[in-house]
């Protein structure tokens, strides 16, 4: 059966975009989806510890997001804006450029602190830049850089969002985008969760701009997805084992978990893996390595949304995107989450 992009169209009022974090991260609300059960929940995600048994094990994505929107102009003289797409070395990088007229190979570009980066090659969207400066390019973007807010939050990065578009267990310096269910968990929920007896392990996946590409291809199965780096260490691997051989259900806190996990799963168990991954999951790819989901409200025709589809069935997971608009949850990366437990096979 042909999976097509249409599949996953939905209609999304504007004004339900948050374009602003809730002054208190857990103070979202969740709705509970509960596949067997044909059972939606609303909920305030301050409840989560109550939907979660002991010997549960959240598995979180501890990526951090480096201020990867940088700005400058052509040697020309025309303005450039630089969105990192990945770090590739020490001084070199992928990224997207707003400008009026693409640089070729061998253009450079100033940015403010009269550094230059040059222009060394393009794949499609995509450019690539090595930086002429002494400090690793990392250093050079926490300096320099502004936190790369996605393409649907229409204002500039304010300073709260150095903070706010950043979870409060992000570890690993390297992505470019939030892992956004991530974002609604503080130290009081974190602090409620363990007193309840539930475990928490950790992959990294650094989430690069090309989450935010639309599927272009009408027939799901020629879209060609992009690269991301992973890592899921030995020490969760065991955990998984051990809290799923007890009767524990192993949860994953947001779509770039789900992509780390399978992408190490070889016939069905997770292994440990360091690497890039293009996987692709949508109706049709079965997922065995979680029991349960946390997730955020996605784009209409997204990959992510698609990947929440396998998971729980797509009409499933629209019916719960229509009750979600109805109700005027929050959308998108500062918006309100789901909690999915998907049908038993």
């Amino acid at each position: 059966m042909k999976v097509k992009k249409a599949d996953f169209h939905f209609d999304l009022p504007a004004e339900l975009i948050a374009q602003e974090p809730l002054p208190q991260r857990s103070a979202s609300r969740l709705l509970e989806l509960d596949a067997n059960a044909d059972n939606l929940t609303d909920r305030s995600f301050g409840e989560l510890a109550a939907c979660l048994r002991p010997g549960d094990l959240l598995v979180f994505n501890d990526t951090r997001v480096l201020p990867a929107r940088l700005f400058g102009h052509k040697t020309s003289g025309g303005a450039v804006e630089i969105l990192i797409e990945r770090v590739t070395s020490t001084h070199e990088a992928r990224a997207q450029l707003g400008v009026s007229k693409k640089p070729r190979p061998g253009g450079r570009i100033v940015l403010a602190d009269g550094s230059e980066v040059e222009v060394t090659g393009r794949d499609g969207p995509f450019f690539d830049l090595r930086f002429h400066c002494s400090e690793p390019l990392e250093k050079l973007l926490l300096r320099l850089g502004r936190m790369p807010l996605p393409p649907y939050i229409a204002r500039a990065a304010a300073d709260d969002d150095t903070e706010r578009y950043q979870t409060v267990f992000a570890r690993h310096p390297g992505a470019v985008a939030a892992p956004t269910a991530g974002l609604h968990f503080d130290q009081p929920l974190l602090d409620a969760l363990a007193a309840r007896g539930v475990e928490f392990g950790h992959v990294t996946l650094h989430v690069g701009a090309g989450t935010f590409q639309p599927v272009r291809s009408e027939e799901l199965r020629d879209h060609v997805m992009h690269r991301e780096w992973l890592n899921v260490g030995a020490e969760l691997v065991h955990a998984m084992r051990r809290v799923r051989a007890a009767g524990g259900r192993v949860v994953a806190v947001g779509t770039t978990v789900v992509r780390a996990l399978e992408s190490a799963s070889r016939d069905g168990e997770v292994l440990p893996f360091a690497g890039e991954t293009q996987i692709f999951i949508f109706p049709g790819y079965r997922i065995t390595s979680i029991d349960g989901l946390i997730t955020n409200f996605h784009l209409p025709e997204s990959t992510l949304l698609m990947l929440v589809s396998a998971f729980a069935g797509r009409e499933r997971v629209l019916g719960a995107y229509r009750h979600a608009v109805n109700s005027s949850y929050r959308f998108f990366s500062y918006g309100d989450a789901m909690l999915i437990w998907p049908p038993q096979h």
